[in-house]
Protein backbone atom coordinates (compact mmCIF):
# COMPACT_ATOMS: atom_id res chain seq x y z
CA UNK A 1 0.00 0.00 0.00
CA UNK A 2 0.78 3.68 -0.42
CA UNK A 3 2.43 5.85 2.04
CA UNK A 4 -1.09 7.78 1.90
CA UNK A 5 -3.47 4.55 2.13
CA UNK A 6 -1.78 3.55 5.12
CA UNK A 7 -2.45 6.79 6.88
CA UNK A 8 -6.44 5.90 6.70
CA UNK A 9 -8.23 3.57 9.00
CA UNK A 10 -7.94 0.19 9.08
CA UNK A 11 -11.87 -0.63 8.00
CA UNK A 12 -11.23 2.20 5.40
CA UNK A 13 -7.89 0.33 3.59
CA UNK A 14 -9.97 -2.97 3.51
CA UNK A 15 -12.60 -1.17 1.68
CA UNK A 16 -10.20 -0.04 -0.34
CA UNK A 17 -8.58 -3.18 -0.89
CA UNK A 18 -12.14 -5.08 -1.71
CA UNK A 19 -13.16 -2.81 -3.99
CA UNK A 20 -9.54 -3.27 -6.25
CA UNK A 21 -10.47 -7.22 -6.11
CA UNK A 22 -14.25 -6.49 -7.23
CA UNK A 23 -12.82 -4.53 -10.11
CA UNK A 24 -10.29 -7.06 -10.75
CA UNK A 25 -13.22 -9.50 -11.23
CA UNK A 26 -15.51 -7.24 -13.31
CA UNK A 27 -12.70 -7.08 -15.42
CA UNK A 28 -11.88 -10.67 -15.66
CA UNK A 29 -16.29 -11.19 -16.29
CA UNK A 30 -16.41 -8.17 -19.11
CA UNK A 31 -13.02 -10.00 -20.70
CA UNK A 32 -14.84 -13.54 -20.87
CA UNK A 33 -18.18 -12.28 -22.16
CA UNK A 34 -16.20 -10.54 -24.44
CA UNK A 35 -14.49 -13.53 -26.08
CA UNK A 36 -18.09 -15.72 -25.75
CA UNK A 37 -19.37 -12.66 -27.90
CA UNK A 38 -16.74 -13.07 -30.28
CA UNK A 39 -17.35 -16.99 -30.41
CA UNK A 40 -20.95 -16.64 -30.78
CA UNK A 41 -20.67 -14.10 -33.83
CA UNK A 42 -18.28 -16.97 -35.21
CA UNK A 43 -20.36 -19.38 -34.69
CA UNK A 44 -23.57 -17.81 -36.32
CA UNK A 45 -21.36 -16.99 -39.63
CA UNK A 46 -20.18 -20.15 -39.58
CA UNK A 47 -23.98 -21.38 -39.21
CA UNK A 48 -25.51 -19.32 -42.04
CA UNK A 49 -22.30 -20.55 -44.26
CA UNK A 50 -23.38 -23.76 -43.53
CA UNK A 51 -26.89 -22.74 -44.34
CA UNK A 52 -25.88 -21.44 -48.30
CA UNK A 53 -24.28 -24.84 -48.90
CA UNK A 54 -25.85 -28.03 -50.64
CA UNK A 55 -26.79 -30.92 -48.45
CA UNK A 56 -23.79 -33.20 -50.16
CA UNK A 57 -20.79 -30.56 -50.19
CA UNK A 58 -17.97 -31.61 -48.87
CA UNK A 59 -16.87 -30.13 -45.05
CA UNK A 60 -14.21 -30.19 -42.73
CA UNK A 61 -13.63 -29.04 -39.45
CA UNK A 62 -10.75 -28.04 -37.48
CA UNK A 63 -10.28 -30.85 -34.31
CA UNK A 64 -6.37 -29.88 -32.74
CA UNK A 65 -3.98 -29.61 -35.61
CA UNK A 66 -6.15 -32.00 -37.55
CA UNK A 67 -8.74 -31.01 -40.26
CA UNK A 68 -11.62 -34.10 -40.52
CA UNK A 69 -14.20 -34.71 -43.25
CA UNK A 70 -17.78 -34.68 -41.91
CA UNK A 71 -21.23 -34.21 -43.03
CA UNK A 72 -23.54 -30.76 -43.06
CA UNK A 73 -26.00 -32.06 -40.77
CA UNK A 74 -23.50 -33.75 -37.93
CA UNK A 75 -21.69 -29.92 -38.22
CA UNK A 76 -24.82 -28.17 -37.78
CA UNK A 77 -25.59 -29.94 -34.78
CA UNK A 78 -22.81 -29.11 -33.08
CA UNK A 79 -22.75 -25.48 -34.03
CA UNK A 80 -26.13 -25.06 -33.08
CA UNK A 81 -25.10 -27.16 -29.81
CA UNK A 82 -22.39 -25.11 -28.92
CA UNK A 83 -24.35 -21.86 -30.13
CA UNK A 84 -26.88 -22.56 -27.06
CA UNK A 85 -24.26 -22.90 -24.89
CA UNK A 86 -22.35 -20.04 -25.66
CA UNK A 87 -25.67 -17.73 -25.88
CA UNK A 88 -26.92 -19.31 -22.21
CA UNK A 89 -22.93 -18.26 -20.85
CA UNK A 90 -23.08 -14.96 -22.18
CA UNK A 91 -26.57 -14.53 -20.18
CA UNK A 92 -24.83 -15.62 -16.74
CA UNK A 93 -22.03 -13.00 -17.52
CA UNK A 94 -23.94 -10.42 -18.08
CA UNK A 95 -25.50 -10.95 -15.23
CA UNK A 96 -22.64 -11.12 -12.82
CA UNK A 97 -21.44 -8.30 -14.67
CA UNK A 98 -24.18 -6.19 -13.90
CA UNK A 99 -24.07 -7.24 -10.16
CA UNK A 100 -20.44 -7.12 -9.84
CA UNK A 101 -20.50 -2.85 -11.33
CA UNK A 102 -23.29 -2.48 -9.05
CA UNK A 103 -21.43 -3.88 -6.25
CA UNK A 104 -18.41 -1.94 -7.52
CA UNK A 105 -20.77 1.01 -7.43
CA UNK A 106 -22.19 1.00 -3.97
CA UNK A 107 -18.72 0.19 -2.15
CA UNK A 108 -17.04 3.66 -3.97
CA UNK A 109 -19.96 5.50 -2.79
CA UNK A 110 -19.13 4.33 0.92
CA UNK A 111 -15.22 4.81 0.17
CA UNK A 112 -15.71 8.11 -1.02
CA UNK A 113 -18.66 9.02 1.61
CA UNK A 114 -16.25 7.86 4.42
CA UNK A 115 -12.73 9.76 2.76
CA UNK A 116 -15.17 12.79 2.87
CA UNK A 117 -15.76 12.16 6.35
CA UNK A 118 -12.50 11.42 7.34
CA UNK A 119 -10.79 14.46 5.35
CA UNK A 120 -13.20 17.05 7.07
CA UNK A 121 -12.27 15.99 10.31
CA UNK A 122 -8.34 16.31 10.21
Amino acid sequence: MSEETSTLPPQLQEQIMRLQQLQRTLQVVVTQKTQLELELSEIKAALEELGKMKKDAVIYKSVGSLLLKTDKRSISSELKERNELVDTRITVLTKQEERSRKKVEELQKKIQLKLKTTGSST
